[in-house]
C-alpha cells in the first residue's frame, strides 16, 4: 500500500506559485515590522530590493523614492534643528513626521508588497536572510545617533558661548 489513508488532502493551487519558481525575497512583514526600529527607509529599501527580484521597475523606483525621502528626512530634521535652534516646535514635530511617515510608507507602498507576496506564493518562497540587512542598519543607525549627538553638543556649546 503506497498511499497513506491518514494523510492530509492534497490540492493543487493554480494561482500560488511554487517554491522553484519564486525569488529569493526578504519578508516583506518582517521589513515593515522592523521599520518600526529602524525607520521606514529600512523598510523601502528592503522592498526596493524585493521588488527588483520579482521584476516589477515601477514598483521599485517607488520604494526608492520612499527610501530616499525617509532619508532625506532623517537627515533634515537634525540639521534644521541646529541651523534654527529656537524653533523648539520642529523639536515636537520630529516624532509626530517619523510616525506619519511610517503610516504613510506602510498604508502606500508596504502593505501593498505584503499582499501581492501572500496572494502570488503564500507563504512558500525561498527567503533571504537577516543577518547582513539586520547588521548594516544597526550600524547604521549607531553611526546616525553619533552625529546627532555631536550635532546636539555642538548647539548647545553654541548656546553656551551665546549668553
Amino acid at each position: 500500500m503506497s498511499t497513506n489513508p491518514y494523510a492530509p488532502p492534497k490540492s493543487v493551487v493554480a494561482d500560488i506559485e511554487t517554491r522553484a519558481d519564486s525569488p529569493l525575497l526578504w519578508n516583506p512583514n518582517a521589513a515593515a515590522n522592523w521599520s518600526l526600529l529602524f525607520s521606514p527607509a529600512f523598510g523601502a529599501f528592503l522592498h526596493m530590493k524585493n521588488w527588483e527580484a520579482l521584476g516589477e521597475p515601477a514598483k521599485a523606483a517607488a520604494a526608492k523614492a520612499w527610501a530616499i525621502a525617509a532619508v532625506s528626512i532623517l537627515i533634515a530634521l537634525p540639521l534644521l534643528v541646529v541651523l534654527a535652534p529656537g524653533m523648539r516646535v520642529l523639536q515636537s514635530l520630529s516624532s509626530l513626521l517619523g510616525i506619519v511617515l511610517l503610516i504613510s510608507w506602510y498604508a502606500s507602498s508596504g502593505r501593498p508588497q505584503v499582499r501581492y507576496v501572500k496572494e502570488r506564493f503564500g507563504n512558500s518562497y525561498p527567503r533571504r536572510g537577516w543577518s547582513a540587512p539586520l547588521l548594516i542598519a544597526l550600524a547604521a543607525s549607531f553611526g546616525y545617533f553619533i552625529i546627532v549627538g555631536i550635532l546636539g553638543a555642538l548647539l548647545a556649546g553654541m548656546a553656551a558661548a551665546g549668553k
